[in-house]
């Protein structure tokens, strides 16, 4: 052994004696850690640039940012983004299309994450949820079947389906905010039980140093928190910066207690911020509350980084960074400054719907007791038991639909199943967001900025303010720059596979971003 050592040694040297370069070794990625901030549209940063200090400063100074990044799917919201991420998969290929669906096998409403085989840890009485229902390998997945030594992956978030979906099917664990109890739960998709350290962090109940907590921005308040430990207290919290101090609080605890980055082999740690969304869509991407709450977002990260610094150092941590959609603006706010928008009723189109086919077929109940009837689920018995076929009623459908006001595009079921000429990027997100045994009959998109929100504001069209995120990358073999090059939000997980060398994840329809990488 010491004798080809030696061989070794002199055979090194002697390639450096001949003018031979050596490859410099490869840093080592200790933890990938994946930052998703729920609702953070790309303007954030740029907007508030000048305010940015920490840890957004950092991987825009220090990171590889994508100037123009988008989904490439519809609906952007949150279920289908966080699926996407990790996946490089849109619902095409994900089957997750919604934040939920009607689930014509189970005759009723699911969420992206509910199963019924499952049971909530830490409360046992809330729906359960797992990542049984997506249908592709994550990188969390394709590390773990890499077989390049012991790794472990977590997903954190206040919501289920932020912290489920980028982790993928073979995730260590997955903790999420129950804000009925103000717990971290998880599943038993993962585990039996709560580890120790998650009910020891639960038993101090830090959420409780909010109570009676002012939201300042300087001097203007722009919220008082609750004064008791209920679910109205744990509910504000989530719509405040403190919800988002708390579940960093947590993914430190989970760093500390898991030993992510002291593995042999890659951790993943997904962490996704929600708190930005529950505070967008009530005061709007205008507001002074989302300008205050991404700046304190910078702050936060800086200490999440300061943290990695001290326990495992940042030159072994790949970040990524993103959001899982952005936001439209406040229509009211947009009428103000002469721009087109408003606000439409769904049940308009379950009432046009209803209309046409009253009118062709007779009176019956032709659509599924789905809550949004803008994403219409047509009753399949009702047409088998009338012997209606169901593409003639589907077109029926639509055509009472395209007539309603400020309606742009209406896809049947049919045309997303057969193909469509994509004309357009409207065309090519709404093809790229349908799953048929899952999608809705109809696919209705409305004109820019209008919007089926009673107040505040939302997000899920194909236009650029909900489909323009960050995309940026930071660490071992990424170069720093800023890059101007088109890029879809797919393009993530296939970067990482390559700086990692695991085998792409299984539908990825994104590209490795090459023009960033060092090696």
């Amino acid at each position: 052994m010491q004798r080809r050592k030696l061989l070794l040694m002199a055979g090194a040297a002697a390639g450096c004696a001949f003018g031979q370069t050596v490859a410099p070794a490869r840093p080592r990625v200790k933890l990938v850690l994946a930052i998703t901030v729920d609702q953070f549209r790309y303007d954030y940063l740029t907007r508030f640039r000048s305010e940015y200090t920490g840890g957004i400063a950092r991987l825009l100074t220090q990171g590889a940012v994508f100037t123009n990044a988008f989904y490439e799917h519809t609906p952007t919201v949150t279920a289908v983004g966080h699926a996407t991420m990790m996946s490089g998969a849109s619902p095409i290929l994900s089957g997750i299309v919604g934040n939920d669906w009607w689930d014509r096998e189970l005759n009723r409403e699911v969420t992206s994450v509910f199963d019924p085989k499952a049971k909530t840890l830490g409360a046992p009485d809330r729906e359960a949820a797992s990542p049984h229902r997506l249908l592709v390998s994550t990188i969390g997945d394709e590390i773990k079947m890499s077989a390049k030594g012991e790794s472990k992956t977590i997903g954190i978030s206040v919501k289920d389906r932020g912290a489920i979906l980028p982790a993928g099917r073979m995730a260590d664990a997955a903790y999420w905010f129950d804000n009925e109890s103000g717990k971290f739960v998880s599943s038993t998709w993962y585990q039996k039980a709560l580890p120790g350290w998650v009910d020891e962090f639960n038993g101090k109940k830090p959420g409780e140093k909010f109570l009676g907590a002012e939201w300042k921005a300087g001097d203007v308040l722009l919220k008082k928190m609750p004064a008791k430990a209920d679910t109205m207290f744990y509910s504000n919290m989530e719509a405040s910066p403190f919800g988002n101090d708390l579940l960093e609080e947590f993914t430190e605890a989970a760093i500390e207690n898991e030993k992510l980055g002291q593995h042999a082999g890659v951790d993943l740690l997904a962490v996704s911020f929600s708190c930005n969304d529950y505070v967008g869509h009530a005061e709007g991407p205008d507001s002074p509350h989302a300008h205050d709450i991404s700046v304190r977002t910078d702050k936060m990260l800086a200490k999440l980084f300061a943290f990695l610094e001290r326990k495992i150092g940042m030159r072994n941590v790949l970040v990524t960074f993103t959001a899982d959609h952005g936001v439209a603006p406040v229509p009211e706010v947009n009428t103000a400054r002469k721009m087109p928008g408003g606000r439409l009723r769904d049940r308009d189109i379950g009432a046009a719907i209803e209309e046409a086919l009253n009118a062709k077929y007779g009176a019956g109940k032709w659509l599924t007791q789905a809550k949004s009837q803008y994403v219409p689920y047509l009753n399949y018995d009702l047409l088998s038991a009338r012997r209606i076929d169901p593409r003639e009623a589907r077109a029926v459908a639509a055509e009472a639909v395209r007539n309603l006001p400020h309606i742009a595009r209406v896809y049947t079921k049919d045309q997303m199943v057969e193909g469509i000429a994509i004309t357009d990027f409207l065309a090519r997100r709404a093809h790229n967001g349908y799953y048929p045994g899952r999608g809705p009959d109809l696919i209705v998109l409305t004109e820019p900025y209008y919007m089926y929100s009673a107040r505040g504001t939302t997000h899920g069209a194909a236009y650029h303010y909900d489909a323009q995120v960050p995309v940026i990358l930071m660490g071992p073999g990424v170069k720093a720059g800023r890059y101007h090059k088109a890029v879809a939000v797919n393009d993530i997980a296939p970067t990482l596979a390559t700086l990692l060398d695991v085998a792409m994840p299984s539908g990825n329809m994104g590209r490795t971003l090459d023009e960033c990488l060092t090696y």
